[in-house]
């Protein structure tokens, strides 16, 4: 018998084999990881914008609906639009409202269009534009039994 033989078992042939690994993981991951959430960071940051300006296209169109005449649409479709999106000052930058009151007649409508640009720059995603923009078209009808001047 051999009383001197040790039996090398396959993981004490190279104990260190695996040291560094998890540095090369964490090297690798890290780039990756903090790349996803700042592209999940600018996705949500164009949703709620586009969020807000429907809603600030419907305020304004259901505003400009109904006043008085057609050159009082503008000012209440900007009126109302402005608070919609005042809560939230990193989603639009610049906000714009146009009130189309070519068909501001009894019965007819007003077409509001609202759009803004929102600011991506400070996420620094490679690949990504510094400024994207959005857009909402919104009619409303005016009542067709009521005078407009």
């Amino acid at each position: 018998m051999s009383a001197g033989r040790t039996r090398i078992t396959r993981g004490d042939r190279h104990p260190h084999a695996l040291d560094g690994s998890m540095t090369v993981e964490l090297v690798i991951l890290t780039p990756v990881i903090v790349l996803f959430v700042l592209v999940a960071l600018a996705f949500g940051r164009f949703e709620v914008a586009r969020e807000q300006v429907v809603g600030a296209a419907q305020a304004a169109a259901q505003a400009a609906s109904v006043v008085a005449s057609a050159g009082q649409a503008q000012p209440a479709a900007l009126a109302a639009a402005l608070p919609v999106v005042a809560d939230q000052a990193r989603s639009c930058t610049h906000l714009s409202v146009l009130a189309d009151t070519s068909h501001f007649v009894p019965g007819g409508y007003v077409r509001i269009t609202v759009s803004c640009q929102i600011d991506l720059s400070d996420l620094l995603v490679p690949g990504f534009p510094g400024v994207a923009s959005v857009q909402a078209v919104v009619s409303a009808p005016i009542d067709p039994f009521r005078s407009v001047q």
